[in-house]
């Protein structure tokens, strides 16, 4: 089957991150063509001036929603709009390596699937803040690599800021859910439950920008751990003790801390250790001590901003 990709990417209010993904597309290394859909959900800031920008460049659509839909049904309505034969689904926050359409080409050419899914790494332009953040959200130390590690723990579920969805895959699962937060999970169970296969194209990754500050990292984390409890509910067979985790950690810390002031000063030793641990680690990969440090604070208000957030939807009716 020749592959036609469609990259769908939904927006809201981000025209500068827009500029810069659509600047790494036009360095693309891939000779076949392609199109690019965007879908601006009700912004007030648009990017449809970036977009002009573009045009003799890159064959794009733009869509407009009047009503703020989310990025969920965002993506499905780009993908209703698409024209292509395979979507890759990105968010509006990555920039693309020069082989990335290529490697995926290649990828889908040697062992064809209806779905994959790519990593995400620091770009040397992104912030101490952001690199500490990538290194806390895909180290095998902090999530078992889940989000994109070939030595990853489970089976690899695609994320949609970097994933592909073939078009029959996407008529037969109606794409993402109502879900806020959780919906690519949740379509990587659906999809697995209609007989799709996924893969993880490691070569396959972008550059994600993440949160920018502690106070939004933690809120993205926090929505990660509310929508964890749902998936379980809708998917009992997926639940693990291990989701939990975090929030034992969490207080287990907390109160190893407080302990401390009574004079109980073991009980913090494995907590030291594992910090030390993520420092040593960070510092090997970013080859940056600042970076090292940030990822510990970067670690703990991951665990804290998940493991409340599980906690709370947990008990939630």
């Amino acid at each position: 089957m020749k592959l036609y990709f469609s990259i769908v990417i939904p927006v809201y209010n981000r025209p500068q991150e827009i500029d810069e993904l659509l600047n790494s597309l036009t360095f693309q290394t891939y000779k076949d063509d392609y199109e690019i859909v965007i879908v601006e959900d009700n912004s007030e800031n648009k990017c449809e001036e970036v977009i002009q920008k573009y045009k003799d460049k890159l064959t794009i659509s733009y869509f407009v929603n009047i009503e703020n839909i989310g990025a969920g049904k965002s993506r499905n309505y780009g993908m209703q709009q698409a024209k292509g034969n395979y979507f890759i689904i990105l968010d509006s926050d990555v920039l693309l390596p020069t082989h990335y359409l290529e490697t995926v080409k290649l990828a889908l050419t040697k062992n064809y699937t209806d779905a994959f899914g790519g990593a995400d790494a620091a770009h040397k332009s992104f912030t101490a803040l952001q690199k500490a953040i990538n290194y806390s959200m895909t180290s095998v130390l902090t999530t078992g690599g889940i989000r994109g590690k070939k030595n990853s723990l489970g089976k690899f579920q695609p994320r949609s800021f970097n994933m592909g969805l073939s078009k029959i895959a996407f008529e037969k699962t109606n794409g993402y859910s109502e879900m806020k937060y959780g919906e690519d999970i949740d379509l990587t169970f659906r999809l697995w439950n209609a007989g799709f296969e996924t893969q993880f194209i490691e070569e396959a990754f972008v550059y994600h920008k993440r949160r920018t500050n502690i106070e939004e990292f933690y809120k993205q984390t926090n929505n990660f751990g509310g929508a964890r409890p749902k998936l379980n509910r809708r998917y009992p067979e997926t639940s693990k003790p291990t989701f939990w985790f975090p929030t034992l950690f969490i207080f287990g810390f907390d109160f190893s801390i407080l302990l401390l002031f009574f004079g109980w000063w073991i009980f913090v030793i494995p907590f030291v250790l594992y910090f030390t641990a993520i420092f040593i680690d960070s510092l090997l990969q970013n080859k940056n001590i600042k970076v090292a440090f940030l990822s510990i604070i970067t670690t703990y208000i991951q665990f804290a901003g998940y493991g409340l957030g599980f906690l709370k939807s947990y008990f939630k009716k």
